[in-house]
């Protein structure tokens, strides 16, 4: 009950204060999202097993932004930026694809 009240909360503030994101940092928030919707995937899938664990799933999450915007910012300082943008977002799509499989063969049966 206290996620959910958490993210009513968070969904709420969001409304009201409309944060912005910094202009140095939209490069980078698209490959944040796509990296922590991996992480997230992961640790559904993870508990259907019955394998999660909350100090993997933290790590897992905090280490995937930071490597996808860590490779994403080397790219746009030697200039292939929008190439590792696409290769990350190829890599950690197929992962949550990956994922999302396995997460309908264990809801599903199928």
């Amino acid at each position: 009950m206290i996620p959910i009240l958490g993210l009513i909360a968070g969904v709420i503030l969001g409304l009201i204060l409309q944060p912005g994101v910094p202009q140095f940092l939209q490069p980078y928030l698209p490959i944040a999202i796509v990296a922590a919707m991996d992480a997230l995937f992961g640790a559904f899938r993870a508990y259907l097993e019955g394998t999660f664990t909350d100090k993997v799933f933290v790590v897992s999450f905090i280490s995937n932004v930071l490597i996808a915007a860590a490779i994403v910012y080397v790219g746009d300082q030697i200039g292939v930026g929008s190439q590792l943008s696409t290769g990350v977002v190829v890599v950690l799509g197929i992962r949550i694809f990956t994922n999302a499989a396995a997460i309908r063969r264990a809801l599903f049966h199928a």
